[in-house]
Order: C-alpha cells, then structure tokens, then sequence
C-alpha cells in the first residue's frame, strides 16, 4: 500500500513539474530522467500523456514525442490527438495523417479534436485527395456539422488551391465565426482571387463580425497586391481606432502595403512608430526602398540594422543584392554575398545568385553574367536564364540572348515572355524574318502572350484596364484625352519607340498600337477623374514597355503629376520627366 501512495506521489510531482518546469527540451529530458529513475514506469500512460502535452506545446522534436508514445500502453484519443497536432504544426507533418490512419485501424473512436488537427496537416501538406477522404470520414462520423471541422475543412480546401469547394463549404454554413471568415477571406487571398477576398470582407463588415489582426493581415495583403492604396489607408485607419495599430504582424503588412504601392514615406512612417521592428519589419522596408529604386537608402537602413546587432535573414539579403543592382554597385553586390556566407553563414539560395546574375547583367557586363551562371552552384532555373536573356536584349546581346533562350525552351518552353524578349531584340535590329520565325514558334507552340492589364483605384473602386479596351463608360473621353496627350508629348519631343512592336508594319500603325497600352488607357482614365495634382498609382501585370516608360516620363513633366508603376518587375516613380530606374528595368 505504502508503495503504490509513493508511485502515485513520484507520479503526481513528474506531472507538476512538467507544467511547472518544462519550458525546454532539456528540462523535460530531466523530468523524463528523473521519473524513470524514481520508478514511473516507460509504458505509464498517465506520465506520457502529460509528457507527450508538453513536449508538443515547446515544439520539442517530434522524433522524441514518437519514442515516448511507442511505450505507452494502450494510449487514449487525448494523447492520439496530441501526437497529431504535434506533427500537423512540426516541419514534416506527414506523420499525423499516418497516425490517424493507424487510430481508425487500432478502432479508437476520433473525437471533436482529431479532425482540424488532421486537416491541418492535410493543409500543410496541399494534398486535396487525403483531405477528400477525411472529409468524408467527418460526414460518416458526424462530425461535419461541428464549425470547427468546418473550419478546418475551408482552410484545407482553400490551401490545397480549391477556391470554390472552400467558399461552397463556408456558404453552406450555418453558424460562421471569425476563424470562418478569416479562413475564406485568407483562402481566396491564397488562390489569386484577390477581388473575391476584398468582397467577403465586405460582407462580413455587414455581418457585424469585428475583424482581427489575421483579418487585417489578409486584408492588407489583398490591397498591397491590387495597389488598392486608399482602401489600405481606411484598414490603417481602423487599425488605430480598434487598437491593431501596435499588432506587429498586421503593422509588418502595412508596412509591406505602402511599400509595394510605391508610397514609401508612408512605409518608413509606419516603420518608424512601430514599438518593436523585428527582422520582419526591417526586411520589408529594405525590400520596398530597393524594388522603388531607392537602392542607397536600402543600404543604409541595412547599415543601420547591424548597427542595432540584428541579425539579418537570407530574405534581408535579397534586399540588400536586390539595391546594388539597382544602383550598379558592382563590387558592393559582391562584397555582401560573400560577407552573407562568410559571417553570417547563409547559403545562398537561387534568388540570391538570381541577383547576382542581375547585378552583373544590369552594369553591362553580360559575358560575365553568363559565367557566373556556368560557374553556379546551384542548379540555374529559367528566372536565372530569363535574367540573362532581359540583360541580352537591353544591351544588344544577340548571340548569349539566343543561348539563353535555348536553356528556357528547355525549362519553361510555354512562357510567352521569353518569346516576347528574344523578338524584341530581333525587331530592334529590324530583323523581321527572325521576328516572324519567334511568332511563328509561338503559334506552333500554342504559346499565348498573356494579356497586360493595368489597374488604377479611384474612390472605393479598383478599375481593369487592358489594351484597346472601350468597355469602360468613359472610353470616348479617354481616348480623346489620349489623343490630347500625345499632341502635348509631341511639343516636348516625344518621338514613339516603334522599335519594339512586334511586327513589320507601317510606322504609322505601330504608333497607334502603342497608344492603346493599357498603362496609357488607365493613367488618360486618371487623368480625367482623379483631383488636380493627386499622385497617380499604377499595377501593371506585364513588364513597362520602352514606349510607355518615355511616354510616361514626359507626362509626369507636362501634367505635374507624380505617376507610380508597378509593373512585373520592379517600381517607377516618375516626377518631372524622370524616373527612379533611370531607363532601366
């Protein structure tokens, strides 16, 4: 008897001082210790439940989780449930969906925990197949009308790239809460359906449901990509008003907006009245002063980072390569990739020789570009030739561009920018026939170049553009304003730069197609409705055509107007005739 009161006494101290004491590994590897040496045996289920609890809430290795649960004798659903979460939220979550397997073939019954567990690793691991079995377990079991199953079944379906089986699910439901919303606002965010995220919110604005710093996250993140700035202003301004503004991840996002909708003394605002700048915050003001063209200020506030001994991320290091480039600072660029191996032991990742290669292609040193690529370690992938091949056409490259090309037929043989590239140096040197042989590929291929399109946020509204178009009310008013551009642009000099267009036409005809850009259509579209002397943003999904960019140029000149262009690559900020990429992008 006297033995059995001090078993179960050694047991119940192990349990306290596992909620007491086991903040680290360490510690619970001697709480472990020392309930073994004290007599509680391996197989006790009572101590490897509790210890099974802790070890997963410190995120301890899941390897040593696994041991302890081998042992214990007949473990219950708690502890079959803490075994899956621990995966499902570990590096390699493919080890919770086995163990819910072995779970049903061992006839444990699964309760209202197992399933967003489950579905969670599902999530992580993006395989819809097993999340359709398990979604068909949950109807078998009951379980299907329970919202958090539900809610882990949008989440699933949303990260497994199912758009509309994640938003027919939240339809179909009856009772939604906050993780509901957040999970299809985020999923359609996740799916490119950017305008179908902003609408949900919308709705659930209707609902009543107060939006968390997730929602903001999600919310900002949407705005950031359809360059919806003044809708972004309003979620900062909420943000203030309900206390988020100090939510360091929904700030981060902020940050993140105003940077990638060119308004970066917004961006070093937020940054500065933050309480705390993480690696994160430092990162994304890095990243945003370079894709801006702010290349001396990014290796400045760099600079300032390790000055405050932050340690910088492989990311931060994009940043910083991404601004020498920018700048054409050569040995610089070199300097800090070898200082990002050599101090801060980072191995550089494809994107950072992808900067490299820039860097050297962007200053004109293109042979050395494709050296450096011949001397790579890494595998070169098509965005590393793609580089070389943008490099080749701005300088005149004929020879490397087509080695580039045949290194991207082999990759990536359907992307119509690669085609576009190599016919545009063809057409700059009036080579018509290699230009028709391009197209001709191109249509054998079944390559399609994909459409450009450009937006532009007026009011509460985000307004598509795309070449040509005439289906906007005002289509008559903007291409009399067109016209009234390029009269204007010819009294300063504007000549058109037909060189580019893709075909061996008239001149004449070749200037008209370029006037009908998208970026044109849109910035005439502002022009007219957008107050006298406002700031005009502009995202185009294509890179900025040559004619467009000089165009663009001159009516920041003429209009006194600061235009903004985010096109696929990088920002330009165009003010009094100029621009920040200073003409090359």
């Amino acid at each position: 008897m006297h033995s059995e009161h001090h078993a179960s006494f050694i047991l119940k101290k192990c349990i306290a001082l596992l909620h007491s004491c086991a903040n680290s590994t360490h510690k619970l590897k001697q709480i472990h210790a020392f309930s073994i040496k004290h007599g509680v045996p391996l197989n006790n289920a009572h101590m490897g439940k509790h210890m099974l609890f802790t070890l997963v809430s410190i995120a301890a290795p899941m390897s040593y989780a696994h041991k302890i649960f081998s042992q214990i004798h007949y473990p219950n659903i708690f502890t079959w449930n803490t075994m899956i979460r621990g995966y499902a939220e570990s590096e390699n979550p493919k080890p919770a969906i086995l163990i819910h397997r072995n779970m049903r073939v061992f006839g444990i019954e699964p309760d209202t925990h197992t399933y967003p567990f489950v579905l969670k690793a599902i999530a992580r691991l993006i395989d819809v197949r097993e999340g359709e079995v398990v979604h068909s377990v949950t109807v078998k079991n009951g379980f299907r009308s329970l919202v958090f199953v539900k809610n882990g079944l949008v989440h699933m379906y949303a990260a497994c790239g199912q758009a509309e089986s994640a938003h027919k699910m939240f339809v179909e439901m009856s009772e939604r809460n906050l993780v509901t919303w957040n999970s299809v606002i985020n999923g359609f965010l996740l799916n490119g359906r950017v305008n179908e995220s902003l609408t949900l919110y919308r709705e659930m604005v209707e609902e009543g449901v107060e939006p968390d710093g997730f929602t903001l996250v999600s919310l900002l993140t949407a705005c950031a990509e359809l360059g919806a700035l003044a809708l972004g202003k309003r979620v900062h301004s909420y943000m203030f008003k309900v206390g988020l503004a100090e939510n360091l991840h929904a700030a981060n996002a902020l940050l993140d907006l105003y940077a990638k909708t060119g308004n970066i003394v917004e961006a070093q605002k937020v940054f500065g009245e933050m309480k705390e700048n993480s690696v994160v915050s430092w990162t994304a003001l890095i990243v945003g002063l370079a894709m801006n063209g702010f290349g001396v200020e990014a290796i400045n506030l760099f600079k300032e980072l390790e000055r405050k001994r932050l340690t910088p991320s492989e990311i931060t290091f994009v940043g910083v390569l991404y601004a020498c480039s920018h700048c054409g600072m050569v040995d610089e660029g070199f300097t800090y990739f070898k200082r990002m191996k050599e101090e801060f032991g980072i191995e550089p990742r494809i994107e950072h020789h992808g900067c490299m290669v820039d860097l050297l292609g962007r200053s004109g040193l293109v042979q050395q570009a494709y050296e450096y690529i011949l001397n790579m370690p890494l595998q070169p992938n098509a965005v590393i030739w793609r580089t070389l091949l943008g490099a080749c056409t701005i300088h005149k490259h004929s020879d490397l561009a087509e080695v580039a090309r045949a290194q991207l037929i082999q990759l990536e043989p359907k992307h119509s920018g690669d085609y576009v590239l190599l016919s545009n140096l063809y057409a700059s040197e009036r080579r018509w026939l290699d230009v028709s042989k391009v197209r001709k590929t191109m249509l054998e291929q079944g390559v399609q170049k994909s459409p450009g399109h450009s937006l532009v946020e007026l009011g509460n509204r985000v307004y598509q553009f795309t070449m040509g178009d005439t289906s906007h009310p005002q289509s008559e008013d903007i291409y009399a304003k067109l016209i009234e551009i390029t009269k204007l642009l010819r009294l300063e000099g504007y000549v058109p730069h037909v060189a580019n267009v893709l075909a061996d036409i008239e001149e004449e005809e070749k200037e008209t197609a370029l006037s009908y850009h998208s970026e044109k259509i849109a910035i005439a579209f502002m022009l007219i409705n957008a107050p006298s002397g406002a700031p005009i943003t502009v995202v185009k999904n294509l890179r900025v055509c040559a004619d467009c960019h000089l165009a663009i140029k001159l009516i920041s000149k003429v209009y006194n107007r600061e235009i903004v262009v985010r096109d696929r690559s990088r920002f330009h900020h165009f003010k009094e005739g100029s621009c920040t990429c200073k003409d090359y992008w």
